[in-house]
């Protein structure tokens, strides 16, 4: 009973409700995407690409219009260069990547310095206001995860095989230049989305922590889409549980506990295939010794 009133406890007030819907809003949009992510290798993009909104939410701030329009421009911007990038130089595409990570974040930096409360609204841009989240947040959050959801849905096909056989997508017509592009569009509203309840740094540990650690326990795409989002899901609510009983910051709270899960999962699967080994290396000295 104890063990109850502790878990329940966190979730008696409205705002904290709203967080917790808000958090698992996220944890869904970021949990459709993140598989991706990890399948294509491209998790140092997604980071770059959660630092390449920042700009666009700092002048939202500074020159009072929607974050959501700022983080949407910001990161069409972003994916521009990029691709001007590739197309007209010989550098690779981390080069790119890495530039575009740095100056996108220092941008942000620099508008949002000129705004009266600069830290203040450089942390709830950065790390989020989970407990702020209004339920004009998450009926926008609502629509990315619709849209997030169609196009997962829409896509399964070409982005299995892109993950797997660029050159098998690429025959069999399937488009994935278009694909990949559909998949940046999913990543940029995933993070659009999430920002609010998460922040736009620490969004990274849903995109990546539950699909990584779901790829270490299923063998399919459809059950690590399903673990993913089971994880997800326990991520952030686990989070906001123990935020309200340690007094620490909720999105910090969410994302550390995703990661951890997944280093968790990571020693336990090795300890569990070391003792396997050892048991098996022991039983035919034992046969011998019969």
């Amino acid at each position: 009973m104890e063990l109850l009133n502790w878990v329940m406890e966190p979730f008696q007030a409205g705002f904290q409700i709203r967080a917790l819907l808000g958090g698992l809003l996220a944890a869904l949009m970021s949990s459709f995407v993140g598989v991706w992510l990890v399948l294509r290798g491209m998790s140092f993009f997604g980071d770059a690409f959660v630092h390449g909104v920042v700009p666009g939410i700092a002048a939202a701030v500074v020159f009072n219009f929607s974050p959501y329009l700022g983080a949407a421009l910001a990161a069409f911007v972003m994916v521009s260069l990029l691709e001007l990038v590739h197309r007209t130089t010989t550098l690779k595409e981390d080069t790119a990547i890495g530039l575009l990570f740095v100056g996108m974040m220092a941008l942000g930096v620099v508008i949002i310095s000129r705004a009266d409360s600069f830290q203040g609204s450089l942390t709830a841009i950065l790390f989020g206001d989970a407990l702020g989240v209004t339920w004009s947040d998450i009926g926008v959050q609502l629509v990315f995860v619709i849209g997030v959801g169609m196009l997962s849905l829409m896509l399964y096909r070409p982005l299995m095989t892109l993950s797997f056989s660029p050159d098998k997508a690429e025959a069999l017509g399937m488009r994935p230049q278009l694909t990949h592009w559909l998949l940046l569009l999913m990543i940029a509203a995933a993070v659009i989305g999430s920002f609010q309840a998460v922040g736009t740094l620490l969004v990274l540990g849903l995109l990546i922590g539950p699909a990584a650690t779901a790829a270490l326990i299923t063998r399919t795409v459809p059950r690590m889409i399903m673990a993913s989002l089971v994880i997800g899901i326990v991520s952030v609510t686990v989070g906001l549980i123990l935020s309200y009983h340690l007094g620490t910051a909720a999105g910090a709270s969410m994302a550390l506990v995703a990661i951890l899960g997944f280093y968790l999962v990571l020693t336990l699967r090795e300890a569990t295939a070391a003792l396997a080994r050892r048991q098996r290396s022991a039983a035919p000295a034992e046969q011998g010794a019969l």
